[in-house]
């Protein structure tokens, strides 16, 4: 059983560990037990009935939120001849090819959070497969960065886009934006994050889709989501 500090157990005692809560009230409480120096991010973790391990299973995606995540993107982009200019042009913070594998895979460059590739550069993405994939980076058309349009690609990194997946145990893990957001900014982008994950249901799916949404601080307790009442608004 982990130790948990004094802050954690105080902020635990405003959480009904048995109850469910609305999305609105979620939030609320989620941003009230954020209690760290620091600006916590406000996580969801979303506990799905998919095997991942069948490929019709897999879900992931991305979504812009409307109110974005709080965090400053950087964004590198693979990309060769104009589209480098274009790159450049549109705010990526880094922008290469060839020359940028040895810097990833040898010297253990990762200074940065998304990475953005044209179609015509996967052949040299894919030689950092092992770095970039266990870490999530890897770029996928699925996800909106494999493109040819690197300009809105970019700009809707920026504006706040976050990509949903399953992670080995089913679950997608993605932030909604900082304890310093209103209440209403964070319950939008909690409902438009899922808008996007009911839409992604696999078709193939039998049973249930979504078992159980838990919204926490950083440092604090999870508070759990009535599914019912947040999935049937998505609809």
């Amino acid at each position: 059983m982990k130790k948990r500090g004094k802050k954690y157990l105080e902020a635990a005692k405003a959480v009904d560990r048995t109850a469910t809560y609305d999305k609105a009230e979620a939030v609320a409480l989620a941003k009230k037990t954020a209690i760290a120096k620091f600006d916590e991010t406000i996580e969801v973790h979303i506990r799905t009935g998919c095997d991942g391990r069948h490929a019709e299973q897999q879900v992931r995606g991305a979504v812009v939120l409307p109110h974005g995540t709080g965090k400053a993107v950087r964004v590198l982009v693979f990309a060769k001849g104009t589209k480098v200019d274009e790159a450049q042009a549109a705010g990526a913070d880094f922008v290469g090819g060839d020359e940028l594998i040895p810097k990833i895979q040898n010297e253990g460059w990762l200074d940065f959070d998304v990475v953005v590739a044209t179609p015509d550069m996967m052949g040299v993405v894919g030689r950092l497969g092992r770095v970039l994939g266990p870490k999530g980076l890897m770029p996928n058309p699925k996800a909106g960065t494999v493109t040819m349009d690197v300009t809105k690609a970019i700009a809707d990194i920026k504006a706040g886009k976050i990509e949903y997946r399953l992670d080995k145990s089913n679950i997608i893990h993605v932030p909604i934006g900082k304890a310093s957001f209103t209440d209403e900014q964070l319950a939008d982008n909690f409902q438009t994050l899922m808008d996007a994950v009911n839409k992604a249901r696999p078709s193939s799916l039998k049973g249930q889709y979504i078992k159980s949404i838990t919204v926490s601080p950083t440092m604090g307790p999870g508070i759990k989501v009535n599914v019912l009442k947040a999935t049937s608004a998505a609809q």
